[in-house]
Parts: structure tokens; C-alpha cells; sequence
């Protein structure tokens, strides 16, 4: 058990860190609110009028988001691969050449159907 409490230490004063950092800035931030503070900001470009009740998002938005993902989770298993390359041997080079194909061919798929273009 003594193994887990320096991780249980960090737990908590992680913890303690965000709830404080919450509950602290309501009463220690600037209050001087305008209108273009309460605007939503979109990088620099005027928003576009929102019809009420919200909008719906188009579908670009959805297919960036997807290959983030795709592409988030390729790299979470390229780096243990890498580390531990020695012991896999063959069958993890193998295996990571057809993880690798996959991901590229949803890639191709994407790019072919113009899913980067952001026109």
C-alpha cells in the first residue's frame, strides 16, 4: 500500500489545486463585462448570427474532430510500440505496418473526399 501514496498525494493536491482555482476566481477576477466580452469569439472573424435555440454544427467541423482522434490515438500507440520494439520483434514490426496501413488509408479516404479543404 505504501507504493500508492505518493500517487495518492499528487491526486489530492491536484485536486485540491482545481477545486481552489474554481472556487477562488469569482471573487479575485475582473468584473468590468462590455459587449464584446460576452461575444462569442471565432478567431478573429465576426461570428455569424446564431438562428435561436442554437444552431447545428456543420459537418466539416464533425470530420475534423473524428480524424483528431484517429490520428490522437495512432500516436498513444506508436510510442509504447517504439519502446518496447526490441521484445516485439517481427510480429510487432508486422503488426504496427498494418496498424500504420490502416490509419493511411482512412487518411487517403478523407483526403480524397476533400474532408482538410476548409472552404
Amino acid at each position: 500500500m505504501e507504493l500508492y501514496v505518493p500517487i495518492l498525494v499528487l491526486a489530492v493536491l491536484a485536486a485540491g489545486f482545481a477545486v481552489f482555482s474554481v472556487g477562488i476566481a469569482p471573487f479575485t477576477g475582473p468584473k468590468r463585462w462590455n459587449r464584446a466580452k460576452l461575444d462569442a469569439y471565432e478567431c478573429g472573424i465576426e461570428p455569424t448570427p446564431q438562428p435561436v435555440g442554437g444552431g447545428r454544427f456543420p459537418l466539416k467541423y464533425m470530420i475534423t474532430a473524428m480524424l483528431f482522434i484517429v490520428f490522437d490515438i495512432e500516436i498513444i500507440f506508436l510510442y509504447p510500440w517504439a519502446v518496447t520494439f526490441d521484445k516485439l520483434g517481427l510480429f510487432g514490426l508486422v503488426e504496427m505496418v498494418l496498424f500504420i496501413v490502416t490509419v493511411l488509408v482512412a487518411y487517403a479516404y478523407v483526403w480524397r473526399r476533400r474532408g482538410l479543404d476548409w472552404d
